[in-house]
């Protein structure tokens, strides 16, 4: 199973809930990074991390699929030609 196939796989709901929290995250430190306001430094470079945690997190929730998905691919495979 290619990467492509994975991302358009159905992906378990406790997945999709994380891949919701971590574009949350990505979402309120994007908005604090690029705020017109002075912030302090500590901020500034903690929202960076929370971006990458969130852009992670979300990414290795997207491409986690079901588990019946990944049995059948496996069966078809093992029947031979």
């Amino acid at each position: 199973m290619n990467i492509q196939e994975r991302a358009k796989a159905p992906t378990p709901k406790f997945f999709r809930v994380l891949r919701t929290i971590g574009l949350s995250l990505l979402a309120v430190s994007g908005s604090l990074l690029a705020a017109p306001i002075t912030l302090p430094a500590a901020v500034i470079t903690v929202a960076g991390y929370v971006a990458v945690a969130g852009g992670v997190i979300s990414a290795v929730s997207q491409v986690t699929v079901a588990e019946e998905i990944e049995s059948k691919n496996n069966t078809k495979k093992d029947q031979g030609p």
